[in-house]
């Protein structure tokens, strides 16, 4: 290698640092996006020129990056002194939702500044695993007093905050984090005192949404489980979304039809955001669909790497609780487009049209990189301590 690559390369592993397997992870899928969201898209231009999409698409990717790449630069004492504040933010928004917020879909998860909408529950998603680390670093929680006032409450306002817009993104948050505790070592009578007050209060929250306007979301929930379970009459069963999913799925075969060439996507409703792992297997078939799963399950495998190599708890629960978040999220969205699941309204992290879960998403994986960057700089000091 002649000097001047030398010291290029230098330098950009001085300015870029953290596990270079998830750095791939990530450019490989910001190009798939490009190619699924150009696809899927094509037919919502109208009037617009045909790479519109593809261009703004390239532009959220962009920024994307960027975020990973500006949240990877900052210190973890940062964000530990962040995570407090970053909880009260993230309440503060989704409470604000609830009164000022904008509908869009019969879900009211907007909210609109500057004529800029962006869903509060992406960015809660992120503040509340990084709070969760910070609390379980801080205290060890013995008593389920203790836990009850610096876990449980706090997790039970977002995710009941989230439920008003969201059932299935409460439920995947609420799940994340009882995880977390499992990992964080919490005592299982806490675990188990924690289930049966979870389950009381979906009890309650079910009786409120029949009974009152609150949580209007439940009622769709509900239809949505009964027609994926066919428990509704013949006549009211209408799986649309999900009848075109599968026919995408099943008309891509084992090598698909090739980029560009869906058929669905001129009958498949959010065919680039909620359903684009169906187009992703019509156009690659079985081979891409696997290997689209397979790029999440290596960035959880090399999340778990990460955690391992972890000294401090703080470092260990953010990792593992970030990496659970992007990829339980990603796997619900497999699970509702192959049919295993009801349908839930979850993007692909990372693929699906950008938005806030996009950037939001974007912002995890640039803690985790964060994360890994330190570790690779007190790496050397703890190699000279040993040899010394």
């Amino acid at each position: 290698m002649i000097p001047d690559q030398e010291n290029i390369t230098v330098q950009v592993k001085k300015t870029i640092g953290g596990d270079k397997g998830i750095w791939a992870i990530v450019l490989l899928l910001a190009l798939i996006s490009l190619a699924a969201v150009y696809s899927s898209s094509i037919v919502l231009v109208g009037k617009k020129s045909v790479f519109y999409f593809l261009i703004k698409q390239s532009l959220f990717a962009a920024t994307g990056l960027g975020v990973i790449y500006f949240c990877h630069l900052i210190p973890l004492g940062m964000y530990r002194g962040l995570a407090f504040l970053g909880l009260i933010f993230a309440i503060g928004l989704l409470t604000a939702t609830l009164f000022w917020g904008t509908t869009h879909n019969d879900g009211t998860r907007w909210i609109e500044l500057a004529g800029v909408s962006f869903q509060p529950a992406e960015l809660a998603k992120v503040a509340l695993v990084l709070y969760m680390a910070k609390a379980l670093e801080d205290r060890t929680c013995n008593t389920f007093k203790e836990f009850s006032i610096y876990l449980l409450l706090p997790a039970g306002i977002v995710c009941l905050l989230i439920l008003w817009g969201s059932i299935s993104a409460g439920v995947l948050l609420g799940s994340t984090a009882f995880m977390v505790w499992v990992i964080a070592g919490v005592s299982a009578k806490h675990l188990f005192k924690t289930l049966g007050i979870m389950g009381a209060g979906l009890v309650l929250i079910v009786a409120l949404a029949v009974w009152t306007p609150l949580f209007p979301r439940v009622e769709t929930a509900f239809g949505r489980i009964t027609r994926f379970a066919r428990l509704a009459p013949e006549e009211e069963v209408d799986n649309y979304q999900a009848d075109q999913a599968k026919i995408a799925i099943a008309s891509g075969g084992i090598f698909g039809k090739g980029p560009g060439n869906s058929t669905q996507r001129l009958f498949l409703p959010k065919r680039e955001s909620d359903f684009i792992y169906a187009i992703i297997v019509e156009e690659y078939g079985l081979l891409g669909g696997v290997a689209v799963l397979m790029l999440f399950l290596w960035f959880f495998y090399r999340s778990c790497l990460i955690a391992q190599r972890c000294t401090r708890r703080f470092s260990l629960l953010l990792v593992v609780g970030l990496g659970m978040y992007v990829v339980f999220q990603a796997l619900l969205h497999i699970g509702v487009n192959v049919g295993l699941l009801p349908v839930t309204g979850q993007t692909l992290p990372l693929v699906s049209r950008g938005g806030t879960s996009f950037l939001a998403v974007s912002a995890a994986v640039g803690m985790i990189l964060a994360v890994s960057r330190t570790i690779e700089k007190t790496k050397p000091q703890r190699e000279e301590v040993v040899h010394e």
